[in-house]
């Protein structure tokens, strides 16, 4: 049975986790593996201080602060990329994952796609490199590709725009 986890499940199954007295969790999907070590030895010092939650909030901050860091595969700050607008009529290919983006099979090979290239359902566009897999990424239609958004070996985050198309 194949389970999907968006980044809003992923925070809220942290958050449960950091509220719980779970200390170990360990989560393996398809494409990710999601590890959670706590150190809870600190119970005596949690229990005296039962009446002020300081404490314990300030416990599962650093807790989730830590897990966040992480989660994120690039070492770099976070500095969203935002797409510039699009036209109403082109439609935008997002990344289905967080990984890093190429846009040719290896190093000096021809990119699969250019700008002006008409590509077909099916068509290798991308491939998405997320922990040491190489992921194709297709098209879902017969376009042309109109803007290529991400430089060759970037990293990119779910959901963010890699590329417009206008489908004919």
């Amino acid at each position: 049975m194949a389970m999907k986890l968006d980044h809003e499940d992923l925070n809220r199954l942290i958050d449960k986790i950091s509220l719980s007295d779970i200390q170990e969790f360990s989560l393996e999907g398809e494409d990710f593996k999601l590890e959670i070590k706590r150190n809870l030895n600190d119970q005596t010092h949690l229990n005296n201080n039962l009446v002020s939650n300081t404490s314990f909030d300030s416990q599962s901050i650093s807790n989730q602060k830590t897990i966040n860091d992480n989660l994120s595969l690039a070492n770099e700050p976070e500095v969203p990329q935002v797409a510039p607008p699009g036209r109403a009529d082109l439609v935008e290919i997002t990344s289905p994952m967080v990984g890093t983006f190429y846009r040719a099979a290896a190093p000096g090979e021809a990119p699969f796609v250019e700008v002006g290239n008409l590509i077909k359902v099916g068509q290798t566009i991308c491939i998405l490199e997320a922990m040491k897999l190489m992921n194709e990424i297709e098209s879902e239609f017969n376009a042309e590709i109109v803007e290529i958004l991400v430089e060759n070996g970037t990293p990119v985050e779910f959901g963010q725009v890699l590329m417009r198309v206008k489908q004919s």
